[in-house]
């Protein structure tokens, strides 16, 4: 059974981001850029799948421009056979990426595809979603704990209310949420070995995708700085000050 990880490259989690002067994205030159976290997570399950003896071959799959092949290469020294690269330099929004995974997914034919929920940089928890529907596969989001068995999926979920296991036919889609595993430290035997593995890389019109954006972004700008604290003699002024000057009760 094949298993389809797309991965993304963001700025990595540990780096303060900084707005452009012109309020036009996130300045992101010389910024150290690494995997996505939740889709670590997921190249991780996707591994442990394939040492359990359930999948046969895992493909990690990232769109975006050349430098995503570092992405890939790290996938692959997780556990990952091989690695598809779509390059462009078209800022990719989820429903372009959502088009560029069916292509591929029409074109490999996994049973599976595993994805991160969302990613740390746009936040869209979009992508798992639309790929379902493009599909019209059954799809489980936010999975803390997955198993496969006899061409079922059985995923457990946190839901508002506790936990929620849904049952699912493959082919599916699975999105993963923090608490389904903990990926293993890349050795570097591990990251010596992926850079002889496969690496294919498509354009977007080989695969016969619009990939232009269909939203455009009017600005960007950090959130206001958090005023100081003020220490309140009793209750009385603490509720005077919520009512007359937050006004908030």
């Amino acid at each position: 059974m094949k298993v389809l990880v797309p991965v993304k490259r963001v700025v990595d989690y540990n780096v303060k981001v900084r707005v452009k002067s012109d309020g036009t994205g996130v300045d992101i030159a010389n910024v150290k850029m690494s995997m996505n976290p939740f889709d670590e997570i997921a190249i991780e399950e996707a591994t442990r799948l394939k040492e359990k003896g359930v999948v046969t071959e895992v493909i990690a799959v990232s769109c975006g421009v050349l430098q995503c092949q570092e992405t890939l290469r790290t996938a692959m020294a997780i556990g990952a056979d091989r690695a598809i690269l779509v390059e462009t330099a078209e800022e990719l929004q989820p429903l372009a990426v959502a088009k560029l995974l069916k292509a591929l997914v029409d074109k490999e034919q996994p049973k599976l595809v595993i994805l991160g929920k969302q990613a740390i940089d746009d936040d869209c928890n979009q992508t798992g979603q639309m790929l379902a529907a493009l599909l019209g596969w059954p799809q489980a989001t936010f999975a803390s704990k997955v198993e496969v068995e006899g061409g079922q999926a059985k995923v457990t979920r946190e839901v508002d209310g506790g936990m929620e296991t849904l049952s699912l036919s493959l082919p599916a889609i699975i999105t993963t949420d923090l608490r389904l595993n903990e990926p293993r430290y890349v050795t570097l035997p591990n990251i010596m070995k992926a850079k002889k593995k496969q690496l294919d890389n498509f354009k977007p019109e080989e695969l016969g995708v619009d990939v232009k954006p269909r939203i455009k972004t009017l600005k960007v700008s950090e959130p206001p700085k958090r005023s100081a604290g003020v220490k309140v003699a009793d209750v009385a002024a603490l509720v005077d000050k919520l009512r007359n000057e937050a006004k908030v009760i």
